[in-house]
């Protein structure tokens, strides 16, 4: 019984001892690392506002041009041409399935190329050049088609292989209010006089352009 008791005993003692142990102090502890803070939800500012804005600046800015817009426009001119030479083939009695080429001579007239006899050409060509309308609707393709084609190609790879055209960068305007279609076909032209770069290779000058038109197309 003298053992058991002194169990009991040492048991209590022990017991009591921790009891009156004083706690450990709060800066004893280690300090464990903050967890991050998990987002509220997954568009959460505080944690797409950064990804938002380098995915803005990296954004070219020929994205915002009005390519429906400008299709438009070169249509518009190319239609009238076409309305106008098919009334010209029916006046003077032509085929009106004959294709005409359009383009101007060294002394910037318009002339006619195609299977038409020359006295014919000739009066034809006549009549045109003294259309102003007529003048002025090529005068705008020259300069606006090129340039449509460069801009609609170039956006097109880099829609599909993520491809900037650095030229491209650099004919667009930062206001929008100054990226018309002659806008940018005015400093298209200006920098092919200047640059001669891969770019712009396979691309008419405009004194070099040519239109191939079946009134029937």
């Amino acid at each position: 019984m003298s053992l058991l008791t002194s169990l009991i005993k040492a048991s209590t003692q022990f017991q009591q001892a921790m009891e009156k142990r004083p706690p450990s102090a709060p800066g004893n502890a280690a300090a464990k690392p903050a967890a991050p803070e998990a987002p509220a939800s997954a568009t959460d500012d505080r944690f797409t506002m950064s990804e938002r804005a380098g995915f803005d600046t990296a954004r070219p800015k020929a994205t915002k041009l009005s390519m429906a817009e400008y299709k438009q426009t070169v249509g518009q001119d190319l239609a009238y041409m076409r309305e106008t030479l098919r009334h010209k083939l029916a006046e003077y009695k032509l085929n009106p399935a004959t294709s005409v080429e359009v383009s101007k001579n060294e002394g910037g007239n318009i002339s006619l190329g195609g299977g038409i006899q020359e006295q014919t050409r000739s009066r034809i060509e006549q009549d045109l050049n003294n259309s102003k309308p007529f003048r002025e609707a090529f005068s705008r393709l020259s300069a606006s088609e090129p340039t449509l084609h460069f801009v609609d190609n170039a956006l097109k790879l880099n829609k599909a292989y993520g491809v900037n055209n650095s030229l491209l960068d650099t004919l667009v305007s930062d206001n929008q209010q100054f990226n018309g279609l002659q806008d940018l076909a005015h400093r298209y032209d200006s920098m092919r006089r200047t640059i001669n770069t891969d770019q712009t290779a396979g691309y008419p000058e405009r004194k070099d352009f040519a239109l191939s038109l079946n009134t029937r197309a």
